[in-house]
């Protein structure tokens, strides 16, 4: 029989075995959305306030509306290009949700390629190519070549675990194709991301930094085989290094610079803080006159409400997190030493520090310590990004990762998507992760089930 403990405002509930906490299905605290399928990640926080939904619905429109090549009759959401990889925010973040790899022939569509040359700028950031810039462009106005098409290629890399069944990964390489701009240097760094998931973004950003470096420990000190560090990188309204805390190598400090990098580097849309068109100087002079548009393209208020949209997403809540399965997969996580990275609960901060007040001091449960771990050579993209080198990766939260199948389609993970289901995104942990993912290795199929269980109930 299962016993219960009043502890204040919580009960503690013995469920198989394993310690439980009441409301721990309540992901994002009082903002949880209780909902599932197609559109789980696409609410609003459900504590939202008339004044933010007004706010999140404009937001909206403009997070899901197809820019046009400037000048244009659409007033407000012309600009496009000329290089681009996306015509919308959505084009990328499908339903809020996560991008994916292309099929064997396709162009990357939620997907690009950081590109970059070794050494760093003036603010510690990577060095754009000179000729290609910080990311391949894949599409362009007409008359203007797009700057090329990326390359993909799998190899097979086969595995037995300890109870003898197989299993398989697969191996990315990539590289770049019908370059239009000239040949790429031989040193040019290459880092393939997928879309994240948008969904809970807001309250992330009111984790107080605080908290988040209390986490680090990058000399191991307590010797448990985790070395969690902070991202330090260029804040461009506050001209200073800060914490950064959003992308997959937490290389954006807040979901301001975010947005605003993303639209002048995906859509081509320049903005208050990124107001030159994202083209190398190798490219205006092969270009020569372009179609004139104000400029910023995306004004401060544009700007200001696709903020306020992201800020006000609310993370899913979790499904079946009590039953006997689940309960036995998350005592499984807890015991391989994944919660040591992924962390279960963070706090936000008081109403004063974050951006709206229905963000405040929420017990909320990502599973991330937004810190930056090295994950081994076979994830390595090779190319550092601030303070993050080539091994290390920010911890991407989990929360609502049990739903990307319903709300995306498909199941791939890690940064690249190269996973194609949960044991494999274990399975390619190593550095710091090195004994979590052996001892899933040494799991037998029973327990593997409940591991995978647990995760699907986020």
């Amino acid at each position: 029989m299962d016993r219960v403990w009043q502890m204040g405002i919580f009960s503690l509930t013995v469920l198989g075995g394993s310690l439980s906490q009441a409301g721990e299905e309540h992901s994002g605290g009082e903002t949880t959305v209780f909902v599932t399928g197609r559109e789980a990640f696409s609410r609003p926080l459900a504590n939202i306030s008339r004044h933010a939904l007004r706010l999140h619905a404009v937001g909206d429109s403009f997070f899901n509306a197809n820019w046009v090549i400037a000048p244009a009759s659409t007033a407000g959401r012309d600009g496009l290009g000329p290089l681009f990889n996306a015509r919308s925010c959505s084009a990328c973040h499908l339903r809020d949700g996560r991008g994916r790899p292309p099929e064997s022939g396709d162009v990357l569509q939620s997907m690009l390629l950081r590109l970059s040359h070794p050494g760093v700028g003036e603010q510690g950031q990577p060095l754009a190519s000179p000729i290609y810039g910080g990311q391949l462009q894949n599409h362009s106005i007409p008359g203007v070549p797009p700057e090329g098409y990326a390359r993909i290629r799998y190899r097979p890399s086969e595995g037995i675990y300890a109870d003898e069944s197989s299993y398989s990964l697969r191996f990315p390489t990539y590289g770049l194709s019908q370059l239009k701009y000239g040949k790429a240097d031989p040193q040019l760094q290459i880092s393939p991301r997928v879309a994240q998931a948008v969904h809970g973004l807001g309250l992330l950003e009111a984790v107080p930094e605080a908290d988040i470096v209390s986490r680090e420990d990058p000399d191991d000190t307590d010797g448990d085989g985790i070395s969690g560090r902070a991202n330090r990188v260029w804040n461009r309204i506050e001209g200073a290094a800060t914490l950064g805390r959003f992308g997959w190598k937490a290389n954006q400090p807040d979901l301001r610079q975010q947005t605003e990098a993303a639209f002048h580097g995906d859509i081509g849309i320049t903005t208050p803080n990124f107001p030159a068109e994202n083209l190398t100087a190798h490219q205006s002079h092969c270009l020569g006159p372009l179609p004139d548009s104000p400029s910023p393209e995306a004004n401060q208020k544009v700007i200001d409400r696709v903020v306020a949209y992201l800020q006000t997403l609310a993370p899913p809540a979790r499904r079946h997190w009590d039953k006997p399965e689940v309960r036995a997969g998350e005592q499984h996580f807890r015991d391989l030493g994944c919660a040591k990275c992924h962390v279960e609960e963070l706090r936000t901060g008081p109403a004063h520090q974050v951006a709206f007040p229905e963000l405040a001091n929420q017990v909320i449960r990502p599973y991330t310590d937004l810190l930056l771990h090295d994950l081994g050579d076979g994830l390595a993209d090779n190319r550092p990004d601030f303070l993050a080198n080539g091994r290390e990766w920010r911890t991407p939260p989990l929360w609502g990762i049990g739903l990307q199948q319903a709300v995306n389609g498909h199941l791939f993970l890690l940064h690249d998507g190269r996973a194609r289901g949960f044991a494999e995104a274990i399975l390619w942990h190593h550095g710091e992760a090195e004994s979590s993912s052996q001892g899933f290795r040494k799991l037998s199929g029973i327990q593997r089930a409940e591991l995978i269980a647990f995760l699907r109930s986020l």
